[in-house]
């Protein structure tokens, strides 16, 4: 091995390995060109020196760059726990992802923009919030897989969650219990809400509780959580149980009835969506409908890649269903409580 402190080079491998240099690239260009056995041994002589290609620098006369763009938001722990998950599926794959964050301060069109300035070969958008005509417009240009929002006949793949199934499971689970009078604070215009609004009156209206429907405006956010409580407890008609739109919007919820004095799951049951970090703590024990954010990742990142071959091919929609994670913040309703 090299022993000064200059960088392991190409030429050290083939030197290595006993082949020529332009073996080496070829191996690790990962074309035709080279045996089993000849690869077998660059690989090995690399790892014995430890050298690691510069991906960037041997793309450059490359017509691809085997990366995967992903836009997300930089303040949903649910997009970040798909992005954790998307790394841990590409290595088997031969790309590498380059992330796009959003933020209150960087719109979505930033970061799809630098990512088409990378040469991204195919873009994974997550719960993007972007005009259905955009998206269509950004397909054109590049291959584009939608995860955690709905579209009908879209003309890119589209990777969901069955929304509705979940606000169904919350409910039905809820009534199980024994209460009737059940709230949805739901996340507005967010990807998933309208979804999630529809799944809770189907459920309500399954139960015979259509007429004990009723919607409060919410969000993503704990805050969003906290001034929907305000408006929960603002007339005489008091709920028994809430189906908020995210675990966050659960918490801020949660925090603020337990201000007022009101026990959780005593007095009231509170069920959140997408089973976060947060549902988990034992100070907030939030039962919630759970995402399987494994199978989302590995199937938007399995149609990215299949995308940057097969272009043309008809767009795909892989709907993935929910499921009920029961913890401490539902119960049945207290006897000391009548429903009217």
């Amino acid at each position: 091995m090299p022993t000064d402190e200059r960088a392991v080079t190409m030429a050290d491998v083939a030197a290595r390995a006993g082949v020529s240099r332009a073996l080496v690239s070829i191996v690790f260009r990962g074309v035709p060109g080279a045996s089993a056995a000849t690869r077998e041994r660059v690989m090995r002589a690399a790892d014995e020196l430890s050298y690691r290609p510069d991906r960037r620098a041997s793309l450059l006369g490359s017509s691809r760059s085997r990366t995967i763009g992903v836009v997300f938001g930089l303040h949903h722990e649910f997009h970040t726990e798909l992005v954790e998950r998307l790394y841990q599926a590409v290595g088997a794959t031969g790309f590498d992802l380059a992330l796009g964050a959003t933020a209150p301060s960087r719109p979505e069109s930033t970061a799809v923009r630098s990512l088409l300035e990378f040469r991204c070969e195919a873009l994974v958008l997550i719960g993007p919030e972007m005009q259905r005509r955009r998206l269509e417009e950004l397909a054109l240009q590049v291959p584009v897989v939608v995860v955690a929002r709905e579209f009908r006949a879209p003309s890119f793949d589209v990777v969901r969650t069955d929304d509705e199934q979940g606000a169904r499971l919350a409910v039905e689970h809820l009534v199980r219990l024994g209460h009737r009078a059940i709230v949805h604070v739901d996340g507005r215009r967010a990807p998933g809400a309208a979804q999630r609004r529809r799944g809770y009156r189907d459920a309500m209206a399954a139960a015979g509780l259509a007429d004990r429907t009723r919607i409060v405006p919410g969000g993503l956010t704990d805050e969003d959580g906290e001034r929907a409580a305000d408006a929960l407890f603002a007339g005489r008609s008091r709920p028994t149980a809430v189906v908020a739109f995210n675990d966050h919007c659960a918490a801020g919820l949660l925090a603020s009835v337990r201000q007022r004095g009101i026990a959780v799951p005593d007095s009231l049951s509170v069920v959140g969506y997408d089973d976060s970090h947060i549902a988990g703590l034992s100070t907030i024990g939030l039962t919630t409908i759970a995402q399987d954010a494994r199978t989302l990742a590995e199937s938007a990142l399995e149609l990215a890649v299949r995308r940057t071959d097969h272009a043309t091919a008809p767009p795909d929609q892989v709907v993935v269903a929910p499921h009920l994670v029961v913890r401490a913040s539902a119960a049945p309703p207290s006897r000391r409580r009548t429903d009217r």
